[in-house]
């Protein structure tokens, strides 16, 4: 059995000419050219100094050239590292200091700031536009369509993603091939996902479950992709009696929701709807399952260890629950305090066991030992409870992770630029429920003693130092935050306070 990314994803398809990716703009891509164009875009990167293990950073729009340098980078042996397309320059100065790219590619109006950024560390920066355009793909319409792939062992790294905590820095998770394979094949293996499929992608790609949950699984069966730049309800409703498969999160369910033309006779040649990266709310679920006769399968993921668990594709799909781990996933429920396994049906921290369990984070040994322990179980950071047959539902979250949107939100990182404000004492960031999104993110702030500064001016103030979906929907200026007896803040009392 191959056990690196490029050779059982990519290379099995060198010599077919079934459709592979389904473009916007009414292109349709073969395997076959998929395959030659990820070598001609793994020349480029060897053209500009990549070997083997050099990081290759991507911020760029959702086209097909941007799947195909995913390809590239591991058959040049490189370590794939792809960057939210919201994030503001501010934010990626951090990213590209730590990871230490040899090569950042980027939207073409951004290259000049992102050339500043690059200048100390002399990275090649490339081009590549939402057009299609730019430097990266003229330079490898240039190239040869065949590549000597760089050998690489299943333990070799083949991705970087980050994910903040709610206090430190960011953490740069080392994936390996095997880390992103054996889970690409579980996945694959549990919804019977083949080359009869076609999948309706319409997730962002710079992160797990665009890029390895839907593409990798999409490769390994050799299935057909509608490749959308992004979510819209009009274009979803017209590939549905087309597809067989929709990945996405519980926004695209809430906004299909809302269309009239949802309904059981449109969903009657879909084989399976997914959703992740944030809670599906019950209603939803049954929403949806009463109006086109699809229970949506959910499953449990995260950046550290690919999909951990998933609703039966054949069997109960109960609503609040996250399903069962993995096959080759181990999953256990201890005490936060002591790391003692529980017994079923107890609430407890959700730790996790497997060859989908991440290499550790990038130049951070102390981190990686605290939440790596030496057994090889991975501390997930969420609570959750597991019946004696092992399905689990995730309760909360140790810590005050947000989720809105399918995006991962960490209060401290919004907090430190409120808090940065003239005439802002101190904030406390918090989630609410929302119906469309998962959470809302709003923001408790008590301004310093005389400081005339209101909702309006603080948000001004925040926008151009954060991606969009990390704003707060809402400043609340108050005279104190609540704090317990030990002093900490109670984002509990905030919740409760503010969720309608």
């Amino acid at each position: 059995m191959t056990n690196t990314l490029y050779d059982a994803l990519i290379a099995p398809h060198a010599q077919s000419e079934r459709p592979f990716l389904d473009c916007d703009d009414g292109t349709t891509l073969t395997y076959g050219a998929f395959v030659r164009r990820v070598a001609q875009l793994a020349h480029v990167l060897a053209d500009s100094g990549v070997t083997p293990g050099d990081r290759v950073v991507v911020q760029a729009p959702k086209v097909a050239d941007a799947i195909a340098l995913y390809g590239a980078a591991v058959q040049a042996g490189a370590v794939y590292l792809p960057l939210n397309t919201a994030y503001t320059q501010a934010e990626l100065s951090y990213f590209i200091e730590d990871a230490d790219p040899r090569v950042v590619v980027c939207d073409t109006k951004d290259q000049p700031a992102i050339s500043e950024l690059c200048a100390p560390i002399s990275a090649t920066v490339l081009t590549l536009g939402a057009d299609g355009a730019g430097s990266l793909p003229d330079a490898a319409d240039r190239a040869p369509d065949q590549f000597h792939t760089v050998a690489r062992g299943p333990d070799d790294l083949a991705a970087l993603l980050y994910t903040s905590g709610t206090t430190g820095r960011s953490k740069g998770a080392m994936l390996s091939h095997n880390n992103l394979l054996s889970n690409a094949r579980a996945l694959t293996d549990l919804w019977e996902i083949t080359d009869q499929d076609r999948l309706i992608h319409a997730l962002p790609i710079f992160h797990t479950h665009g890029l390895f949950v839907a593409m990798n699984t999409s490769l390994l069966a050799g299935a057909h992709v509608r490749f959308m730049a992004a979510f819209k309800p009009d274009a979803i409703i017209a590939e549905i009696p087309k597809s067989t498969l929709l990945m996405g999160v519980p926004t695209f369910y809430t906004r299909l929701l809302d269309d009239p033309r949802l309904a059981r006779d449109l969903c009657e040649g879909m084989r399976l709807f997914v959703s992740g990266s944030a809670p599906l709310l019950a209603e939803t679920h049954a929403a949806f399952s009463e109006r086109t006769g699809h229970q949506i399968l959910e499953r449990y993921g995260m950046t550290e260890t690919n999909m951990i668990t998933s609703n039966p594709y054949n069997g109960d799909r109960i609503p609040g629950t996250v399903g069962y781990p993995l096959p080759g996933t181990e999953v256990i429920i201890t005490d936060p305090e002591t790391g003692a396994p529980l017994p079923a049906g107890e609430i407890g921290m959700i730790e996790v066991r497997g060859d989908n369990v991440f290499q550790g984070y990038r130049n951070m040994p102390e981190k990686t030992a605290e939440e790596l322990r030496a057994t090889g179980f991975f501390i997930t950071g969420d609570l959750g409870i597991q019946t004696d047959d092992g399905r689990v539902s995730i309760v909360g979250r140790q810590k005050d992770l947000i989720i809105s949107g399918g995006y991962n939100i960490y209060p401290k990182e919004i907090e430190d630029v409120v808090n940065d404000i003239d005439g802002v004492l101190e904030s406390a960031v918090f989630g609410v429920p929302h119906a469309d999104f998962g959470e809302s993110v709003l923001a408790a702030v008590v301004l310093e003693q005389g400081a005339d500064l209101g909702s309006d001016a603080i948000a001004a103030k925040v926008e151009p130092l954060l991606a969009r979906f990390k704003h707060p929907r809402r400043y609340i200026l108050t005279d104190a935050l609540p704090r317990n007896t030990m002093g900490k803040v109670q984002k509990n009392v905030l919740r409760d306070a503010h969720k309608t």
